[in-house]
């Protein structure tokens, strides 16, 4: 993920660093200054590697494939799968979010649930500009997640499901791995938000350290030990025997944390993220896998 100066790869950090140290809406609070995350690392994924289809197949016709998403904001562009790069960047918590979280057990922090709010605010900002700073230098790019058709569904085998998950991007990019909850632990750890970008420009195809295993730097998944995500969740949403039940845990952002958040800080924010903090993967790939 780190790269030579002036090369193609080293810009587009450049390009979102930049905005990263100097949006104003990178904040936990619109009239405070203290950033919502931490410095953004990036990885690049083919438009063409076979996982994105191997999703596709798995969730339903639903789910996009880049060239699908690509095809979708320049349809007068059409560019094959084989010309596209997958850009995705993590955003980890702060420390003072993290350790705030880590202080709760049944509601998510205040800076916690504010960096779901202001926070994911930025982020969609973020997602836009780096598609617009690609195109704009001759490099058509969109952000699916911001498209006008991004939306959920139910898909058959897995329920509730996006068309566009930036976790799953994540993966095939080469950030990390699911863990029991489903979040994705990376080398900066499980407390992070995902942003991505697809374009048509030529960029080397980040490694994936981990091949295909979508689990490998997880302890329970990897090892049986662990389950400190379990433990972490106050609706039992988490078990080791059947993972992350995301009706129930939905359930419980829908009716308790949301009108929480709503109250105290105003509408928009959907936080708990509990099982992201307070374990071992919490800001680092765990045991001696990374």
């Amino acid at each position: 993920m780190a790269s030579e100066k002036n090369t193609p790869i080293a810009w587009v950090q450049d390009v979102l660093e930049e905005f990263w140290r100097n949006s104003p809406a990178n904040r936990l609070h619109p009239d405070e200054h203290e950033k919502a995350w931490d410095r953004p690392h990036l990885a690049v994924a083919a438009g063409n590697d076979p996982w994105f289809m191997q999703f596709k197949d798995m969730l339903g016709p639903f789910y996009w494939t880049p060239e699908e998403a690509f095809a979708l904001a320049f349809p007068e562009l059409p560019a094959p799968a084989s010309a596209l790069r997958v850009i995705s960047y993590v955003l980890p918590q702060t420390a003072a979010t993290r350790r705030d979280q880590a202080r709760e057990t049944q509601l998510p922090a205040d800076r916690w649930a504010r960096s779901r709010l202001f926070g994911e605010q930025f982020n969609c900002e973020l997602r836009l500009h780096l598609a617009a700073t690609l195109t704009q230098a001759g490099h058509p790019a969109v952000a699916p997640e911001r498209l006008p058709g991004f939306a959920y569904r139910q898909s058959e085998r897995f329920g509730l499901a996006s068309n566009w998950s930036e976790r799953h991007t994540a993966f095939i990019a080469g950030l990390g791995t699911f863990g029991l909850s489903d979040g994705l632990i990376t080398p900066w750890g499980k407390a992070v938000r995902f942003g991505s970008v697809v374009t048509r420009l030529e960029l080397p195809v980040s490694a994936r350290p981990y091949g295909d295993d979508h689990q490998a730097w997880c302890l329970w998944y990897a090892r049986g030990t662990c389950g400190a995500c379990v433990r972490r969740c106050p609706v039992n949403a988490i078990t080791t025997a059947h993972g992350h039940d995301k009706e129930r845990c939905h359930t419980y952002i829908r009716e308790v944390t949301t009108p929480y958040t709503a109250e105290r800080i105003g509408a928009g924010a959907t936080p708990c993220g509990l099982c992201q903090v307070k374990i071992p993967c919490e800001a680092r790939v765990p045991g001696d896998f990374g």
